[in-house]
């Protein structure tokens, strides 16, 4: 009797993927459906940082040094890398529930015993990620626009933008996770974030950094996506920018890389 490929493919699976990672986000989207509120909540920090700064400390520091050098309102300033931070954190956020499948739920176990390879399980759950953080994107451009604080059609490319920054983080923090045993060294993760948040130019330029700081500041993945998101915000371009689009794609593709060898060590040897 000839075995079904199907079977075949549940038995040895050939190569790490078998283009169902679309089932993986279709699950996400309806386990989430189930709690939207809690999906939507994710989008009003940003928000409630900027309103902050709005009403309180832009009234205090009313202008800044904007990516070419001109004075820019301290608002539109802090507005594209608050952006680029709800990007991250959602990313970063949503390998939690990763990391509680893969430890406790064994939710991969059973996904793996399907047609479906480590690769498609990274990408799946990248893909949610970046779905998650499309959501945040587009609620919080909605509202930086009514508010006046986008002046350059180029804007609208933070869409995309924002994508890659959840893309990236979302497959850099799926690597890490893996790493992790209990529920107490997600802390560590928190431990790197803040500091990185801070720092990162988010709220004030890397000038006012000492230059050993400033060194130090360029190597974070947050920085990069900081400054390519506030310079098309700005209308403004730099060879510099290509530099950050390039970190930031260099950082995806290796979240996917590690990701997806992770998942293939602990779950199919």
């Amino acid at each position: 009797m000839t075995a079904r490929p199907g079977l075949l493919l549940r038995i040895l699976p050939i190569t790490g993927y078998h283009g169902r990672a679309g089932a993986l986000i279709e699950r996400s989207l309806v386990v989430s459906g189930r709690s939207w509120l809690i999906l939507v909540s994710g989008a009003l920090e940003p928000l409630l940082y900027l309103l902050a700064f709005q009403i309180g400390f832009g009234k205090l520091v009313t202008t800044v040094a904007g990516p070419d050098g001109r004075p820019m309102s301290y608002v539109a300033f802090v507005a594209p890398a608050l952006l680029a931070a709800s990007a991250m954190n959602g990313a970063v956020f949503e390998s939690y529930n990763m990391f509680f499948k893969l430890r406790y739920a064994n939710h991969y176990e059973a996904v793996l015993a399907t047609p479906v390879g480590p690769l498609d399980v990274a990408l799946g759950e990248i893909g949610w990620a970046m779905l998650r953080g499309g959501l945040y994107t587009v609620a919080f451009m909605g509202i930086t626009g009514a508010m006046g604080l986008l002046t350059s059609w180029w804007a609208l490319a933070l869409l995309p933008v924002a994508l890659l920054v959840s893309f990236a983080f979302s497959a850099i923090s799926m690597a890490l996770v893996s790493f992790l045993k209990s529920t107490s060294q997600l802390d560590y993760i928190q431990l790197v974030l803040m500091p990185m948040f801070l720092f990162s130019t988010t709220f004030f330029p890397l000038a006012v950094y000492p230059e050993a700081l400033q060194w130090l500041v360029r190597c974070f993945p947050l920085y990069h996506a900081i400054e390519l998101m506030r310079g098309l915000a700005a209308g403004f371009f730099s060879w510099g920018m290509a530099g950050n689009l390039a970190y930031l794609l260099a950082l995806a593709a290796l979240g996917v890389w590690g990701a997806t060898r992770r998942i293939a060590k602990l779950l199919l040897t």
